[in-house]
């Protein structure tokens, strides 16, 4: 087992505690007060469960709604393959329905995630002694898990109801995102009193002080977004008691790329809150999540180059226009993330070859001799041709189609695991973002404080990335493209895109300019369950 914490022992206690619901209709199951739990075992069980339930989709449902609704990431259909009844193509599109597959899925996993927690604080509320030394701890942890699912469901929905008591079987209205965004603001703050200044071994993977403020740095920044009103000023003040406490720090650019591999852990510097996962750890508790990047970036013909127990699909890849964001600075680290053109094994010499036919590899091929041998080095190639079947969003079933696009192992392959799911903690917060965040809200018209400029912060992140020189200038777009660069893959994308406005521009096949969609629609099944649910403008 790689991570000897407390993160990994809740989920091991938390394994069987979770019960899927919806927001108006609270988890139910047999561990109530009167049985359970007892001992200080038992509270930390209980208080795993909502962890449990934060980790299950972070790194899928909702790592598809934040980045392939962006020109970060596409997934296409290659003969019919990955199809799945229109699900990326919409992604890609903005074509989703309110019955659209993972806009129901991200609904139905944030909704566990609140109505577990909800159960959490109802059962230790009850059973944890008003003495027992970590009840309030217990407590605000709990809140900034709920806190944290309803920023997610206000980012992805905007106007969500608010479901804070477990048992309360009420339906509850949809309100307006502005009033989420204060709840979600004034829970954080609550919290923080009572929640850990530790970090480290103790406190890895699970909320505390840092966690909390920056939460709070991030729906300041996108406040005007969120509420029409510009928060930059405490944005900054939230980044400044991260930077003040001098207890992260930048990676270097020697290590920038370790941070993402499967034995990172509680070492990263920069990491304020990230979601552990382990699948060897935790198989038997069925509480791992689901962390599969590999199995979708890495092509199927690198499976020996990475030594990985599965073939991966590779259905998965960048676009151009996102990828030329990192072709300007040949010395920047970060380019290294990237799998691009002719493929060699880890020598760097020996070529990766596929042997096929000549129809196998191109099946446009109409020569006389279709069944023929025909080997190749493999050639990622950056564009993405829908050569088969336009509307179907399919590129076709031969080697060219499983070539296209450029493909990101930044949570590089894991060997280790003997399944598809990978031991790569996802980090959710990271110091780079504190300084970039601080750096955007200055240029944004905030006030600099502790002596830092938008230019120096960004000279500071940059030296602990690229060789090149330190800037002269900054603005605004660039700092767009450097957290392109910095946090692909992260599952922040969208949310950059919409504050700098680029949202509702074409890259790749997608041209819908309707503003009405940076926010998801609410799922049908979640109105049919909640008659109080208002549709968000411009869906039926």
């Amino acid at each position: 087992m790689k991570h000897f914490i407390p993160y990994i022992f809740i989920f091991s206690m938390a394994a069987g505690l979770i019960a899927c619901h919806d927001l108006d209709e609270p988890a139910t199951t047999e561990l109530t007060p009167d049985v359970f739990p007892k001992d200080s075992l038992q509270f930390v069980a209980v208080k795993g469960t909502a962890y449990a339930a934060l980790r299950g989709n972070y790194s899928l449902d909702y790592w598809f709604m934040q980045s392939s609704s962006t020109d970060e990431a596409i997934l296409p259909a290659r003969g019919g393959n990955w199809y799945d009844n229109q699900n990326y193509m919409m992604l890609h599109y903005h074509s989703w329905t309110k019955d659209h597959g993972w806009t129901n899925g991200c609904w139905s996993w944030l909704s566990r995630v609140i109505g577990t927690t909800n159960q959490a604080i109802s059962i230790l509320k009850t059973s944890e002694p008003d003495t027992y030394y970590s009840k309030k701890n217990d407590m605000a942890e709990l809140r900034m898990v709920r806190a944290f699912a309803y920023f997610m469901m206000m980012d992805l929905y905007g106007n969500v109801p608010l479901d804070t008591v477990y048992g309360d079987f009420t339906q509850h209205p949809t309100i307006s995102r502005a009033q989420v965004f204060n709840f979600i603001e004034s829970e954080v703050k609550a919290a923080i009193p009572n929640l850990s200044s530790a970090t480290g071994n103790t406190t890895y993977g699970l909320m505390t002080k840092y966690a909390a403020y920056a939460l709070l740095a991030k729906m300041y920044l996108n406040a005007s977004i969120y509420t029409g009103t510009e928060r930059n000023n405490d944005c900054i003040a939230a980044c400044d008691y991260l930077i003040s406490s001098g207890k992260f720090s930048l990676a270097p650019r020697s290590t920038y790329l370790k941070m993402f591999y499967p034995d990172n852990g509680p070492a990263t510097p920069e990491f304020i809150f990230a979601i552990p996962y382990d699948p060897t750890a935790s198989a038997s508790s069925g509480t791992n999540g689901y962390m599969y990047h590999a199995r979708y970036d890495v092509p199927r013909s690198l499976k020996a180059k990475f030594n990985l127990p599965f073939t991966p699909s590779a259905p998965e890849s960048t676009l151009p226009e996102f990828y030329a964001y990192f072709e300007d600075d040949a010395n920047d680290v970060r380019n290294q993330q990237w799998l691009t053109g002719l493929q060699y094994m880890n020598d760097g010499v020996t070529p990766i070859t596929v042997t096929t036919t000549n129809q196998g590899y191109d099946y446009t091929y109409n020569g006389g001799n279709p069944s023929g041998s025909y080997t190749y080095q493999v050639n990622l190639t950056p564009a993405i041709i829908l050569r088969y079947d336009p509307n179907n969003f399919d590129l076709g079933n031969d080697e060219i189609a499983w070539n296209m696009g450029y493909r990101n192992i930044k949570f590089y392959p894991d060997a280790t695991s003997p399944s598809r799911n990978q031991n790569n903690d996802v980090p959710v917060f990271r110091y780079a973002d504190i300084i970039l965040m601080k750096a955007e809200a200055i240029l944004r018209g905030g006030t600099p404080t502790l002596g830092d400029q938008a230019l120096t912060l960004v000279n500071q992140l940059r030296a602990n990335r690229t060789t090149s020189g330190d800037l002269g200038s900054v603005d605004l777009q660039f700092i767009y493209e450097e957290r392109a660069r910095e946090f692909a893959w992260e599952a922040w994308h969208r949310n950059d895109m919409i504050r700098f406005g680029t949202y509702e521009q074409s890259w790749g096949f997608k041209t819908d300019a309707d503003p009405h969609k940076r926010l998801f629609p609410i799922p049908t099944i979640a109105r049919r369950l909640n008659t109080q649910l208002q549709q968000n403008e411009g869906y039926q």
